[in-house]
């Protein structure tokens, strides 16, 4: 049973977008300053919050970041899924620059 919160896609669905040069990820150091190829909200590409989605490697690796992270990142779903290159990753809306 699919259950998000966001009806609408994100306002940048489908676009690249870059990451706050100041996130951060223990396994890709050059994730700050990334394009990031934003699919759309996290809820609405998997139809679960990231809180629920049991197993999932790519919420289990954003649960760890963003407790590592300077401020943490807020336990919400204002997270949305995309790639950088090749490799899928959730990322709070807090994490982008803002669209030009």
């Amino acid at each position: 049973m699919k259950t998000t919160k966001h009806s609408e896609p994100h306002p940048l669905a489908g676009k690249t977008v870059k990451i706050k040069a100041s996130a951060t990820h223990r396994q890709y150091p050059e994730f700050g300053g990334s394009d990031f190829r934003l699919e759309d909200w996290w809820d609405r590409v998997s139809g679960v919050s990231w809180m629920n989605a049991n197993g999932n490697p790519a919420c289990l690796i954003y649960a760890m970041r963003g407790a590592d992270q300077k401020p943490r990142l807020p336990i919400e779903d204002e997270v949305v899924y995309g790639k950088i290159g090749g490799m899928g990753s959730l990322v709070h809306v807090s994490e982008l620059e803002a669209a030009k």
